[in-house]
């Protein structure tokens, strides 16, 4: 909490809710001593949907919309997650060719929504070209992904048991097409971006975060990679067709703006050797599991799953009593914790580093008010 007492030299000032840097409905309320930032509490909610009350008022299938709905950016991501965690506790096995065509489409939306953060991080920050680069090969995912999903952002691709309609040409031509283009692109970036001199002044040693104060905060993802911690439920717990690749778990050591921005650039490049390994290996097959029963009904008990997101650990959790409505529903989403490692490393700063800061942490705010 903010202590409410001033000094003659301090005072508040309102970052949000409503400001083009935090991305959303972000509401920072700084204590400040000059430029200088005593104090910080993320206030959150302002777009609470009640995602996980819904979840308790409809039937499995029809909740399933709503997980890309959290986390917009990465959609297909929060939609393949759900329909692992159902069909984990009913123990519904998916065919060998949709677990491939998952793993590729949720790797491409990982790979989109790594560059919109880039384009809009370096926005922020000053730099308007990146951006336009950026949402160019963003643009190329997004067609592609439309070419099966019929969707640009909020997918609803997967379905229990495997997914809606197989690979088509203009997909698998698309996306062969698409991965060395970002390669080359990637590249470019490097030049433009990671040795730029205004680019590592802005983020070198800039919200520094150590590997203990990131997992005292619970800090997932890319933000705790870049401490050197080399977590990644991919790895670490893994699930889908993921311990059959070979793909790196990229980390950094400084734990600052710079190391954050460093891992998701590398992270990319990783994405893009999964979609290629997939592709190369894609089985032919059914799409989806026969005999997957018209109203899913898991056995009563509780069920967990843990996801690796664009931005971290996603964990759903829900309770059945073995009818068609979950009793309870519960989402861990990454954001949320990502975020709150504000009000400890934000103090001691300027606020001229506080829109460099918050947009290193890459968060989602619709994710948090779920």
């Amino acid at each position: 909490m903010l202590r409410k007492t001033l000094t003659e030299d301090s005072f508040y000032l309102n970052l949000g809710p409503q400001h083009p840097s935090t991305h959303g409905v972000l509401h920072l309320l700084l204590k400040l001593d000059g430029e200088r930032i005593l104090e910080c509490k993320p206030l959150v909610g302002y777009s609470h949907r009640a995602h996980e009350h819904m979840g308790q008022n409809r039937t499995y299938l029809q909740f399933l919309p709503n997980t890309s709905r959290m986390d917009y950016l990465g959609g297909l991501c929060y939609n393949h997650a759900y329909c692992l965690a159902v069909e984990k506790a009913c123990g519904i096995e998916v065919p060998e060719r949709a677990r491939y065509i998952r793993t590729v489409c949720a790797e491409l939306n990982r790979i989109s929504s790594h560059l919109l953060w880039f384009g809009a991080y370096l926005m922020d920050l000053g730099a308007f070209t990146p951006f336009l680069y950026a949402f160019d090969d963003r643009e190329d995912i997004l067609a592609i992904l439309g070419e099966v999903t019929g969707s640009r952002l909020t997918y609803s691709y997967c379905r229990f048991g495997g997914v809606n309609r197989d690979l088509n040409q203009n997909f698998l031509d698309g996306t062969k097409a698409f991965i060395p283009k970002l390669r080359k692109r990637l590249k470019d970036y490097r030049t433009l971006v990671t040795k730029n001199i205004i680019f590592l002044n802005r983020t070198k040693g800039i919200g520094t975060v150590s590997a203990e104060l990131a997992r005292d905060w619970a800090l997932t993802g890319p933000n705790l990679r870049a401490c050197g911690v080399a977590y990644d439920l991919r790895r670490a717990e893994p699930y889908s067709i993921y311990p059959e690749l070979e793909f790196e778990i990229p980390t950094a050591t400084a734990g600052d703006c710079y190391d954050r921005y460093w891992v998701r650039m590398a992270e990319m490049e990783q994405s893009l050797r999964i979609v290629e390994q997939a592709l190369g290996r894609l089985p032919e097959g059914p799409v989806k599991a026969a005999g997957v029963p018209q109203w899913i009904q898991p056995p009563a008990g509780d069920y967990h799953f843990s996801y690796e997101s664009p931005r971290g650990h996603l964990g759903i959790y829900f309770v059945s009593d073995g009818g068609r409505v979950p009793l309870r529903m519960k989402w861990r989403t990454p954001s949320f914790s990502n975020l709150s490692i504000l009000s400890e490393i934000l103090p001691g700063t300027l606020v001229a580093d506080t829109i460099a800061i918050l947009g290193s942490i890459d968060v989602v705010i619709p994710e948090i008010d779920r």
